[in-house]
């Protein structure tokens, strides 16, 4: 236990040096300032694109386009910019020697893959948190009349995507020794979902859901009690994947 929390003190200055935990509060502030913003700026921005002669009218914005922003953002860019940033969780530190000075010390080699899966989780909640806060605020502001249906479980929902995705990324990390490697091997991770989810009685049951059902879960056009099969499954996988890389790791040439 000394050990994991040493190492974890030392992940998080590490974050914060690099700068990789700047990049992503950034990020996702501006995600959160912008995701209201852009929903109620949008229509009237499309009609003053609108040629002469031709009117175009659009719907009034309301609450529901500025969670559709949000959840688009998080999803299609946020966590691309994780998964990049978190690449080389494992190759950078052993291509300079640093873990293997370490390893050779005592440190444990379970309390490193450990402590990495625990900086990798805070970082993306303090980075969801700040966005899905910021865009709360400002849609709150916006749009006040406007009330949104199982809104904290779909975000929820999202978080826990994410912890698959970056349990996925770390046990890609765990088997090459290169960044690019990490990020092929968690893109077949995600193509095998997406492919999975073209067929319908699959759906349940894949941990992509949790980051595409969250519109339909705040339109309350999706039940939430579909989604606990789902829930269950990527939290397994999840606790499967940070074992299969501790075990991996722990057998793994450096």
């Amino acid at each position: 236990m000394t050990g994991y929390l040493a190492f974890l003190k030392k992940e998080v200055i590490e974050y914060i040096r690099t700068y990789k935990l700047f990049i992503m509060l950034i990020v996702f502030a501006v995600f959160g300032i912008t995701n209201p913003l852009m929903a109620k700026l949008m229509p009237e921005i499309l009609e003053s694109l609108a040629t002469d002669g031709v009117i175009i009218t659009f719907p009034e914005p309301t609450a529901y386009d500025a969670w559709t922003q949000f959840f688009k953002n998080a999803t299609q860019i946020g966590l691309v910019v994780i998964v990049i940033l978190f690449s080389g969780i494992l190759s950078s530190e052993l291509s300079k020697g640093t873990l293997i000075n370490l390893l050779t010390k005592g440190l444990s080699r379970t309390a490193v893959i450990l402590s990495k899966f625990t900086c990798m989780v805070m970082a993306w909640t303090v980075s969801i948190a700040l966005c899905f806060g910021l865009t709360y605020g400002y849609t709150m502001y916006l749009f006040p009349e406007d009330q949104t249906s199982n809104l904290l479980f779909s975000v929820l929902c999202l978080w826990l995507f994410g912890l698959f995705l970056l349990a996925a990324l770390l046990f890609s990390a765990s088997l090459t020794k290169s960044n690019y490697g990490c990020l092929l091997i968690t893109g077949v991770v995600v193509l095998v979902c997406m492919l999975m989810n073209i067929i319908p009685a699959l759906h349940k049951y894949n941990p992509i859901s949790l980051s595409t059902d969250n519109i339909g879960l705040i339109v309350n056009s999706i039940d939430v009690t579909s989604l606990y099969s789902v829930i269950l499954i990527s939290c397994l996988l999840s606790l499967i994947f940070v074992s299969l890389s501790v075990l991996i790791f722990r057998k793994k040439q450096l």
